[in-house]
């Protein structure tokens, strides 16, 4: 086995193994504190209410060290039984060439997501239905499977043709023109994904409330905010989580809230809620995130070329094809992101600290306060994570964090 072989299955079960010990923690942690809440919450949190999210925390973790074995024994399978097969057996039907470099990656990720499939069937009808979440309907979710599938397949057959097509013809610099492309399909989807493929999954309707619209658009107008609109998302008919977003940009961008937040929450905690979002807008997080993913984007391009140019793929016995490459370099990439994870959780927390700041400098921390503690009881969120968890997996400051600095500024 060579070097390169060997540091990358080191790397696929040592991640694995941090994060079932980060499970477990975590799991630790919802189970030491499960009979009542801390006290900064005994009045808005019932014992019950805390037990509940408890038990939740524990199932879900159990559920997601399953996930992580499954991923490690996926991913030690392709590179070391099943992508050689795979190949022998597409060439037997496919010459060698760009079109076979396409079918073995499109082959490998359509067999991949059918062995990941039965856990997120767990996940949505035994977990999320268990716990009063689930309004998915198994129709609905073959519906949203077949979507998908037949988006991923109009939008990435091409890009890969693109891809090996690029790498043939220019071997030197053919990252740099993907690095590129990638950037600009990057900027491309901030605006079609909100206004063609969102509402190809769920319905977005206009905010009806005239009240509640008259005051938000007053605070957009305060922030120099333009909207494409707000709009109300029927994410009831899947699940009972809660949320809100604004996604787009420049002149698309839309602000959208949840029908569930809607109807769980008062005027002025989704007023606080919008002026959260506004502060990623205020703050430039979100022009932060896309320069953070170019860079990403920059790197991983530049490894792909070097992987390309050694021929990573003799490195695990397999042939030097670009889709066999590509798997390798993406399989190899995962564990590495995992451990990279608590760095960019780090940038995106702090993001969210000023978010928060942004919304108490325009409300007050009450109505803040009250969201943060409302969303944390309805999607059952743990108010007692493990903090080495939290690290590599809350790209978000838990609620009593975020809740406590709202409060930690006031009192200063």
């Amino acid at each position: 086995m060579s070097f390169i072989a060997a540091a990358v299955y080191f790397a696929i079960l040592a991640s694995a193994a941090l994060g079932v010990y980060l499970k477990a923690r975590q799991s630790r942690a919802a189970r030491a504190d499960r009979d009542a809440p801390p006290p900064e919450f005994a009045e808005t949190i019932t014992p019950q209410e805390h037990r509940r999210s408890a038990d939740y925390t524990v199932a879900r973790m159990r559920l997601s060290v399953g996930e992580t074995l499954l991923d490690a024994a996926i991913s030690v399978a392709w590179l070391a039984l099943l992508l050689g097969p795979l190949y022998a057996l597409l060439a037997q039907f496919i010459a060698p060439g760009l079109t076979l470099s396409v079918a073995v990656v499109v082959a490998v990720a359509i067999v991949d997501h059918l062995l990941r499939l039965p856990l997120s069937l767990v996940e949505t009808f035994g977990l999320e239905a268990r716990f009063g979440f689930n309004r998915t309907t198994p129709f609905m979710f073959l519906l949203d499977e077949a979507k998908g599938a037949a988006l991923w397949l109009v939008f990435f057959i091409p890009l890969l043709y693109g891809l090996f097509f690029a790498a043939r013809f220019s071997p030197d610099y053919w990252w740099l023109a993907g690095f590129v492309a990638a950037v600009a399909l990057l900027l491309a989807m901030t605006v079609i994904y909100p206004s063609v493929i969102a509402p190809m999954f769920n319905q977005f309707t206009p905010l009806e409330d005239a009240a509640l619209k008259a005051r938000m658009e007053e605070l957009l107008a305060r922030c120099g905010f333009q909207s494409g609109g707000l709009f109300v998302m029927d994410a009831s008919t899947r699940s009972t989580h809660g949320n809100a977003y604004f996604s787009g940009f420049g002149k698309a961008k839309r602000i959208v809230f949840f029908d569930t937040l809607l109807r769980k929450h008062s005027a002025d905690e989704i007023l606080a809620i919008l002026a959260h979002e506004l502060g990623h807008y205020k703050f430039g997080h979100v022009r932060q995130r896309i320069f953070q993913a170019a860079g990403f984007l920059f790197i991983g391009f530049a490894a792909l070329h070097l992987a390309f140019e050694r021929g990573l793929g003799g490195a695990f016995g397999l042939p030097n094809d670009p889709g066999i490459i590509l798997v390798i370099a993406l399989t190899a990439a995962a564990p590495i992101l995992h451990l990279l994870s608590p760095l960019t959780n780090f940038l995106s927390r702090r993001a969210e600290f000023e978010a928060d700041g942004f919304a108490k400098s325009i409300y007050g921390e009450e109505p803040m306060v009250s969201a943060l503690t409302k969303l944390s009881r309805d999607n059952l969120a743990t108010l007692t994570p493990d903090r080495l968890y939290a690290l590599f997996y809350y790209s978000h400051p838990p609620a009593p964090i975020r809740i406590a600095a709202l409060l930690e500024a006031r009192s200063a």
